[in-house]
Formats: structure tokens, C-alpha cells, sequence
């Protein structure tokens, strides 16, 4: 605490108080406060701060649906944060928007009533995943796969750090963000939220992002909570479906899904959110081995531990490990659970009193959890500042952040293929656009964009460009547009072929709506047939087409890629997605987005990049597009890879240096990829990992010489023993097709 005057009386207050760990990001004042708001809190006042609501439970009008404009129910602030004394609220009025004022007084109210009621600052959250796509007028920017797709850690940074600002302008101090799940099956409807399939990558944007979010200091004005998401696991379902059984053996968690949360808690991560799913038929919520004995364990974490969405709840509706609530509650909390998302329910504090009064939980152990939220609150400085003047925020909406977030557009796209280069689009080539992608909000942003589901994209982004609109400030008086067919049904396809006879290219938008979670699982990666026969029918025609694919996953399109000239990935790139295409097929921005996953070739063909030997024996391994790839309109040459030794031993690192020129005659951006392959080691080793990567931005003819730098850690798996070993033998490293190798020695 800064109150000097509060802090003496704490200190003074502290003495009898029940032992309680100190945390490490709070000084030794602010420890002391912790401790005697523990002690001067009743058991339900401490069972209210385990809990979280939707904002949903304070307004009038049923759950979900609340009279539009949103009405704050006097009397339902009295139930929630009067009577019940909840400590924490999240999400957003369901069927509204609130600009910054609108929350700074519905928050203010929250506020005011818990500060009367408890004394204690409601911690209030939002997913804020993409730019705060909760608040009216915000800035949004690409998806987080999207994101990814750049390689550029520092824009994530500069993203996060927006976002926080902007959050705290309507005085939200927490976000669940980033999600670091690792999406290594390409059907899961999350794939999108992530930073893509790989552990490094992950790792690294992840950190960017909470660096951005947490800053120099959490309680600064213009920073937030970061929430790391989902702890772990999550990423990799079986079935490719949303909240379906993972199964993974141990070595497999350690080596794909612990890395990435541990560089995150170490920079000091605050918060984590618990993976909604199941691993090897043990709900995460319930695992004390996961939450306790490695989350906070061996991996240190001291933070604020919440579930997800209602998953308490779930551990009987759904997951069927416990026989009611009750049960339920008792499971998640010995787990090792903080703060339940009960959501639209209000039990669960009543749950957590009965359970210490029947003596099936100790108050110490209650005790515990709300320390760490009260640790959290205190590190944001929510007991000197809980509410925002949005007035004090100017930047808010600005254009400045307008330029990051096209930015973040631009370095998203993934230009796969470019054949006999029919882009950049010459200046006198007329053009036919069509296919159900061009002309929506909704495919170029996905998910949490001013609803749950995205749907409301196209109501809120009305005065941002679709792809057809900006294709049509682009080529004025010489661009035609047909829709041709829905996302699953024909439609003027005649009249789309029609046109093609007119048009010198065809632009062809195909891909998915938006959609997260549960209502975006499919069965197929295979596009609707709609889609596929609108193509077929433009094909047909003999002019050649640009295909842009327009989706949060590698939805297949093989035999369409191969018949296409030029080829797109654009992974929910934003708001400003329409106009970074329009200026990457005009040629006046050059693509520098490569792929943060492995597009497969077949349905069935679904490997990652960093797959074993044995999965490309025969050539089985072959997918449409390699992880990584990304095609310029420039060209960069790698040349003069060197190592600074032949042999690294324990404690040394090992400098790999090269030049990357810029052999073309456009200014471009490019994103240096190096990977390591462990040749021989007692774990069958992955064909190649990414272990560094960089971008560069170089004119016509200019050159940079770059050096990467790599230590045994680097080189390490996860061994027979569940432990991490760095093994001697020959590594080989490579950039691009430039190959180098050295012999590590114990």
C-alpha cells in the first residue's frame, strides 16, 4: 500500500494474524496489509471474494438478454455486492457496447458499493484478446494468430501496450489474455486465439504480450492484469473440438505445454486462467498434480488462479467427476482453484461456507486463495485507485493506434503463392471479386469482436472497409463484385462467370464466418461444397485467380491452391484487414506474414512442422504449405552462415551469424526463422525446432548481418526420466537452406 498512514496501522494490526506466505511482487507493507484484511474478513466475506460474476447479474432484463439500452438494477447491486458480497465481475452488458463513460459509471457504482459494503475493490475482467473488443470505439487489431503470423514480437508488445491503455480508460484493470494454449490440432475453434502450433513461438509472443499488458509496474495508470490462458493443455483435443479430452502423456506436457507459462510466471505473470478441458480423463480444474504441484510448485507461480466460464458447474453437468455442486466446489477448490467464474450463478460462495462449517475445507485453506486475490488487488493498486477518467486516457481510439493496428493487418497476411507473379495487380487489370468472404466484417475478425461469437462485427465495424470495399477504393472503375455463394450455399454463380469473361483476374474470397469455442467445432476441415464449386465454376472460365483465404484455421483448399496463380492466408487480420489486402494486391504494402502452423495437403495429413522421423517416411510428410512459409515481393538472400564454434559445452553459447540481403527492388520486411536438429538422442528426436527468430525491415540492395545466439538450454528435451536434458552429440542448425553443424559435449 502507499498509504503511509493506513500502512502503520496494518502493521500494527498484523501481529496475531494467522501465518500467511508472503508474495514475492508485493513489498513487505503490502504483505502485512494482505494479512490483516484476512483477519478482519468474515468467512462469507472471503467465500464472496473467491467468487466472479457476469456484469449481467446487476442489470435489469433476463441473463443474456438485457433491455437495450443496459439499466444497472439497484437492487440487484444490493443482492450481488451488498448482500453476497461478491469480489469480482466480468464480460460485457449482454446485447450492448458501452463506451469508456458508460463503464466508468457502471463500474464506479460496482465500485462505490463494494468499497461501502467489504472495503475491498472489485477486480473487474474482460477478454480483451484483440484490442479491448468490449468497448465502444476501441482500436482492434488481428487476431492473435494473426499476430503470430508476423514474427514481429516487438509490434505485439506495442498491441498489448495499447490495449492495456485502453482498458484502463474505461477502468477494466484485468485481462484474460493471452491464450497460450499451443494449437496443435488444426480444426480446434481456438486455433485463432493462440500464437499457433509452436511452443517457442508461443512463448515468446505470449511474453510480448504480458510485458505489454503488466508494463514496468501493474498498478501504473495505463497497465493491467495479464491472465495467462488456458493452464494447460487446452490446444491439443483429440477430436479437434472445443472442451474435448486431451490425452498426453507427461512428456509430451512437459515439452510442449509447461515452456511457454513458465517464461510468462517467471517475467511475473499475475494471473491464470484453468483449462476448460480434461487431460488423460482427469478435469484440469480437479488435478492437484497440474494446479498445485506443478503450477505452483515446481513452476513458482504465486498469482490469482481462476477457472473458466461456469467449469465448476461443469465438473458435474458435463465431465460427470462429481455428483452435484457441492462436490464440485470441494474438488476444484483442494485442486487448488482461487476464484471461481461462476458466471449467471450465484451458489458457489454459499457452497464454499457450508463446506468449511461441515469441515470438509479448512478456513486456512480459504484463506489462502483469497490472499491471492487480495495480493492481486493490492499489486494493481485498486485500494487507492479503482475508477478511471476516461477523460484522462486521450489517446483512446486514436489515430495513432489506427496505424498499429493496420500494421498488425499488413504483417498478419501470408501470401503462400504468387506463380508466373500475377501480383501486385497491374494498374490496367480489371478485376472480378467474389466469394463469400469479400464482404463481410465477420471473416476478417473472428470471435470477440463485440460479441462472444463476433456476429455483431459487421453492426459495430460499419465504418471500416470490408475486403470489396476496399478493393474498390483501390481499382476505382475497374473492380466488379458478385457475391457467387454464401459460406454454404450457391448463389449468383451464373452471373459470376458471367463476369469472369469481362475481368482480366479473379479475386476469389473463400473461408469461414467467425465463431469461438463450442459453436465453431466442425467435422471437416473441407469447405462447404458451395464453396468449392463456385471455384470450380470461376476455374472453368481460364482466367487466372488470386485465392484468399480468409479463416481462423487452415481450412483445406489443395486442389483450389494448385490451380490458383496467387494464394492468401489472411488469419482474422482485423478491422483494417480489408484495406491491408487491397494495398498488398495493389503492391503498395509488401506481404511479410509467414505461417505460424502447418497447412495440411490432405484431411488426414495433419502433422506439425516439428514432427518425428518416422511421420515422413516415404514422403508422408507433406503438407500444402510448410510452417514458416511466406513469399515477398522482393527477394532475400541468406548467405555467410558461420558458427562461432565448432564445439558448445555446458555454459556456453553458441553464436550463429549470417547476412540477409535484399536482393530485389522493393523495400521489404522479412522474418528470419532458425532451427535446430538434434541428429541423435535417447527420446526420438523432432526433424528440426524453431529455437530463434527475428525481423528485419531492408531496402532495395541493403544487407544486415544478423547473429542468433543459442545455449544448451536451447538444445534441451524432455528426457526417459520426465527431465530436461541437453544430451552431447552433432546438432545441426539451419536458415533457410543454409545448414551448419557443431557437436555439443558434457
Amino acid at each position: 500500500m502507499r498509504n503511509q498512514l493506513t500502512l502503520l496501522l496494518v502493521l500494527i494490526a498484523c501481529t496475531c494474524v494467522r501465518a500467511q506466505p508472503a508474495f514475492s511482487f508485493l513489498t513487505e507493507d503490502e504483505n502485512a496489509f494482505v494479512r490483516s484484511e484476512l483477519q478482519r474478513l468474515t468467512l462469507r466475506q472471503k467465500a464472496g471474494q473467491m467468487t466472479q460474476v457476469a456484469v449481467d447479474l446487476v442489470f435489469e432484463g433476463p441473463t443474456y438478454v438485457l433491455t437495450v439500452p443496459p439499466v444497472m438494477s439497484e437492487e440487484r447491486v444490493n443482492r450481488i455486492i451488498g448482500e453476497l458480497e461478491i469480489g469480482s465481475v466480468l464480460n460485457v452488458p449482454s446485447r450492448s457496447i458501452p463506451t469508456v463513460e458508460e463503464y466508468h459509471d457502471y463500474i464506479g457504482r460496482l465500485q462505490a458499493k463494494a468499497m461501502e459494503t467489504t472495503g475491498i475493490p472489485i477486480l473487474y475482467g474482460q477478454d480483451a484478446v484483440h484490442g479491448v473488443n468490449y468497448v465502444r470505439g476501441s482500436t482492434l487489431f488481428a487476431q492473435p494468430l494473426g499476430v503470430a503470423a508476423s514474427f514481429n514480437t516487438e509490434l505485439a508488445r506495442e498491441l498489448a501496450r495499447i490495449t492495456a491503455y485502453e482498458m484502463k480508460a474505461a477502468s477494466i484493470p484485468w485481462n484474460f489474455s493471452p491464450a497460450m494454449d499451443v494449437g496443435r490440432h488444426p480444426a480446434w475453434p481456438r486455433n485463432w486465439e493462440s500464437f499457433g502450433e509452436d511452443p517457442y513461438v508461443n512463448q515468446k509472443f505470449g511474453l510480448a504480450m504480458v510485458q505489454g499488458y503488466q508494463g514496468d509496474d501493474v498498478s501504473d495508470k495505463t497497465s493491467v492484469v495479464a491472465c495467462l490462458k488456458h493452464f494447460t493443455g487446452y490446444g491439443s483435443p483429440r477430436t479437434g473440438r472445443d472442451r474435448t479430452p486431451s490425452y498426453l502423456p507427461e512428456r509430451q506436457l512437459r515439452e510442449y505445454y509447461l515452456p511457454q507459462f513458465q517464461a510468462a510466471i517467471d517475467s511475473g505473470a499475475l494471473t491464470v486462467m484453468i483449462n476448460s478441458g480434461e487431460i488423460n480423463g482427469i478435469p484440469v480444474h480437479t488435478s492437484k498434480e497440474l494446479l498445485t504441484d506443478v503450477l505452483r510448485g515446481e513452476m513458482g507461480f504465486e498469482g490469482l488462479l481462476v477457472s473458466d466460464w461456469q467449469d465448476v458447474r461443469y465438473l458435474y453437468e458435463r465431465h460427470q467427476v462429481a455428483r452435484n455442486l457441492k462436490e464440485a466446489v470441494k474438488m476444484a477448490i483442494d485442486a487448488g482453484m482461487d476464484m471461481s467464474m461462476t458466471a449467471v450463478t450465484t451458489e458457489f460462495p454459499e457452497v464454499v461456507v457450508e463446506l468449511v462449517q461441515e469441515g470438509a475445507l479448512t478456513e486456512s485453506r480459504i484463506d489462502t486463495s483469497v490472499a491471492r486475490i487480495l495480493a492481486v488487488k493490492v499489486a494493481l493498486g485498486l485500494y487507492e485507485k479503482h475508477l478511471w477518467d476516461p477523460a484522462e486516457f486521450p489517446d483512446f481510439g486514436s489515430e495513432r493506434f489506427a496505424r498499429k493496428a493496420l500494421q498488425s493487418a499488413e504483417e498478419a497476411i501470408v501470401l503462400l503463392k504468387n506463380d508466373g507473379l500475377p501480383l501486385p495487380i497491374g494498374a490496367d487489370q480489371r478485376v472480378l471479386l467474389v466469394g463469400p468472404t469479400a464482404d463481410n466484417m465477420r471473416s476478417l475478425n473472428g470471435g470477440w469482436t463485440y460479441s462472444w461469437q463476433g456476429d455483431k462485427a459487421d453492426e459495430y465495424l460499419q465504418e471500416y472497409n470490408t475486403i470489396r470495399e476496399a478493393l474498390e477504393k483501390e481499382f476505382p472503375d475497374r473492380l466488379t463484385y458478385v457475391e457467387g455463394a454464401s459460406f454454404d450455399t450457391l448463389k449468383n454463380v451464373e452471373a459470376a462467370v458471367t463476369a469472369a469473361v469481362e475481368a482480366d483476374i479473379l479475386v476469389v474470397c473463400l473461408g469461414e464466418l467467425s465463431y469461438t469455442e463450442d459453436p465453431g467445432n466442425i467435422n471437416s476441415l473441407i469447405l462447404p461444397e458451395a464453396q468449392r464449386r463456385l471455384f470450380n465454376e470461376l476455374h472453368a472460365t481460364g482466367k487466372p485467380i488470386v485465392l484468399i483465404m480468409a479463416a481462423g484455421r487452415p481450412r483445406l483448399m489443395s486442389s483450389m491452391a494448385n490451380r490458383s496463380r496467387a494464394v492468401l492466408f489472411a488469419p482474422y487480420p482485423g478491422p483494417r484487414g480489408g484495406d491491408a489486402l487491397a494495398a498488398i494486391l495493389s503492391g503498395r504494402v509488401n506481404p511479410s506474414g509467414r505461417l505460424p502452423l502447418t497447412y495440411p495437403r490432405h484431411p488426414n495429413a495433419l502433422e506439425t512442422y516439428d514432427h518425428k522421423a518416422t511421420e515422413a517416411r516415404n514422403g508422408s510428410f507433406n503438407p500444402l504449405f510448410e510452417f514458416g512459409a511466406g513469399l515477398s515481393y522482393t527477394d532475400f538472400k541468406y548467405s555467410e552462415l558461420s558458427l562461432s564454434s565448432r564445439v558448445m559445452n555446458p555454459g556456453d553459447s553458441l553464436e550463429v551469424s549470417l547476412r540477409v540481403t535484399n536482393e530485389g527492388d522493393q523495400a521489404g520486411k522479412h522474418a528470419v526463422l532458425l532451427f535446430t536438429s538434434d541428429l541423435v538422442a535417447s527420446v526420438t528426436p523432432s526433424v528440426r525446432r524453431l529455437r530463434r527468430f527475428t525481423k528485419l525491415h531492408l531496402e532495395p540492395g541493403e544487407y544486415r548481418d544478423i547473429t542468433f545466439i543459442l545455449t544448451p538450454q536451447d538444445l534441451a528435451f524432455i528426457g526417459r526420466d520426465q527431465r530436461a536434458v541437453t544430451e552431447a552429440g552433432t546438432f545441426r542448425v539451419s536458415v533457410g537452406n543454409l545448414t551448419k553443424e557443431f557437436d555439443y559435449e558434457d
